[in-house]
């Protein structure tokens, strides 16, 4: 698309679009979400001058990705990569540390019938606590949100669950692998 198609579909000038182009001037705020589906990207691709591509053509567990807001304490599962924002920031995807014997709040998992009963003896404050505890099998994610002054506990069939994962708001994700 030459400048002066693109100044045409935004109505604006082409030496307006000139000088994006150049660096001596940006459009206005207000320009960036036609300016973006102009050239068939998300504003989030124009602005950040990376493109994203879909590249998990088929769904796998392995591939799942947790984000957690730090401001309002959101909690998105991708089935992969994304680019997630939440209160007006970017959230990296977070990687889990192993829960072991060396964690500083270790899960403790019982087997009770047909469930895992899981705790983590953790401070439940308001200022420092276990925002969730989640459990992943082969084909889904089993999320339970916990809450401060409450318990750090949770109950998961256990179904085929292959790994345990929990998020302290001041440390951060945790993973117990189960099998």
């Amino acid at each position: 698309m030459t400048q002066a198609e693109l100044a045409r579909k935004l109505m604006v000038s082409d030496k307006a679009v000139s000088k994006w182009e150049t660096g001596r001037s940006y459009p206005d705020i207000t320009l960036i979400d036609p300016l973006a589906k102009a050239l068939g990207l998300s504003a989030i691709e124009l602005l950040s001058g990376e493109s994203i591509t879909n590249t998990n053509r088929s769904y796998n567990m392995l591939r799942s990705r947790i984000y957690v807001c730090p401001i309002c304490g959101n909690v998105v599962i991708a089935a992969g990569n994304a680019v997630i924002s939440c209160c007006g920031i970017t959230l990296p995807p977070l990687d889990a540390e192993e829960s072991g014997e060396n964690c500083l709040f270790p899960l403790n998992i019982e087997s009770v019938e047909d469930e895992y009963y899981v705790s983590i003896d953790h401070p439940m404050t308001k200022d420092h606590y276990i925002s969730f505890i989640a459990a992943s099998a082969g084909d889904r994610i089993e999320l339970i949100k916990l809450y401060p002054e409450g318990n750090a506990e949770a109950r998961f069939k256990r179904r085929l669950i292959k790994d345990i994962f929990y998020y302290c708001n001041k440390h951060g994700l945790y993973v117990k692998h189960v099998r």
